[in-house]
């Protein structure tokens, strides 16, 4: 099992190298750092599996990323703790000696963890000790981060500020005022659309929403470091929401259920125990290891078969029927043919889920053109492109 303690997590160069993904079957996914940056234009809580602004396209090679943040602060015993960490700039292409981190909650990080395929940071302050966790539902463009204080003299006070956006998850806003952004109060949470074409999506939970204040608006020069170093956009604007706000006492939990769906389910214990009989029902299917008596064998199996899953996605058929495809890679590709049929024994034969390959099969011989299969489904448009060769013959 992936384990990270202090001595990693406060070494800034590790913590923000390091990336977690986890995803939601349709193509959506939500990613990030350990240390809580933003590096990659597709970092963010919810890229869900929609089809962006001005940007046409089906799930699951179209994807919109919604909600990039949420930036915690903890008021505990009448100090003040920013357990979130930005990396800043003020222009583009900056050196890393020319950006900074801002406020640096990373020094509060104990422990990241996995739990199965779910993340797990465990922050320290004071005497206290706060975890939170981000999993996604399956079959649903729905995030769940839940917060727990496990430790602690008293109550503390969570206060979470939501950065949201709406745009394709390879692209960038750069400038302030790109589009409007329309907030409002709904039933448990808020209601976040930008008149872009795109649906709404909300913010749901047992907090309370502050009126927005003179902090609300856009905020820029987020610094991309990877893709500064990948050598495209490197700087990023997000709409600051009106903040949420919890007190908790220990033993305590917050669900922040950020979500397209109105109705989501906002039960936190239900839908934790449903990630994690999913997980244990694929786990259950792959056959043994070689050798159980070594933990470290079996463990690093299981986490195979959980990463295999990650890459099993729907496809709808040309009829409209539901179908399986298979993601190339994430965070950036869809699904390709070739990779998908080379792929293919590993993450589901392997895996104890033969059903998953012939639904996997029968969908790409929906699509097969005088004996081709096609190669990529374009992430704007409805044509597949036939470019290989020998995809049919490893299928």
């Amino acid at each position: 099992m992936l384990d990270f303690g202090r001595e990693f997590c406060n070494d800034l160069a590790h913590a923000e190298a390091t990336e977690w993904l986890v995803t939601n079957g349709l193509g959506g996914y939500a990613m990030g750092t350990v240390a809580g940056t933003l590096a990659r234009s597709y970092h963010g809580l919810l890229v869900a599996a929609m089809s962006p602004p001005d940007s046409p396209g089906n799930p699951p090679a179209a994807r919109t990323l919604l909600l990039a943040k949420l930036d915690e602060t903890v008021a505990y015993r009448g100090e003040t703790f920013p357990l979130h960490s930005n990396r800043r700039a003020d222009h583009s292409g900056a050196r890393a000696g020319e950006s900074w981190i801002t406020p640096g909650g990373y020094r509060w990080l104990e422990r990241f963890r996995l739990e199965g395929s779910t993340p797990i940071w465990s922050y320290a302050f004071a005497d206290a000790l706060l975890e939170k966790r981000v999993w996604m539902a399956r079959g649903a463009n729905t995030t769940y981060v839940r917060y727990t204080l496990l430790r602690g003299g008293g109550p503390a006070e969570l206060r979470l500020q939501p950065l949201a956006t709406c745009r394709d998850h390879h692209s960038n806003v750069l400038s302030a005022g790109t589009f409007d952004v329309q907030v409002d109060s709904v039933t448990n949470g808020l209601r976040i659309a930008t008149g872009r074409g795109a649906p709404p999506f909300y913010l749901l939970g047992d907090f309370g929403v502050e009126e927005p204040a003179d902090k609300a608006g856009w905020r820029g020069g987020f610094y991309l470091a990877v893709e500064n170093y990948r050598g495209q956009k490197d700087l990023e604007c997000y709409f600051a929401t009106s903040q949420l706000a919890h007190s908790l006492a220990p033993g305590q939990s917050l669900t922040v259920v950020i979500t397209t769906d109105l109705h989501a389910n906002l039960d936190g214990d239900d839908a934790l125990s449903r990630q994690r009989a999913y997980e244990q029902d694929l786990l259950s299917r792959a056959p043994l290891p070689l050798s159980t008596k070594k933990p470290t064998i079996s463990s690093a199996i299981d986490q195979l078969v959980l990463a295999a899953d990650q890459f099993v996605v729907a496809r709808e058929q040309p009829d409209g029927q539901p179908g399986s495809s298979v993601i190339a890679g994430y965070p950036w590709f869809g699904d390709w043919g070739r990779d998908t049929m080379i792929a293919l024994p590993g993450l589901t034969l392997a895996t104890g889920r033969p059903e998953v390959a012939r639904q996997i099969l029968l969908t790409f011989a929906r699509f097969m053109d005088r004996g081709m299969l096609p190669n990529r489904f374009p992430d704007a448009g409805e044509e597949p492109e036939y470019n290989t060769i020998d995809a049919t013959l490893w299928y």
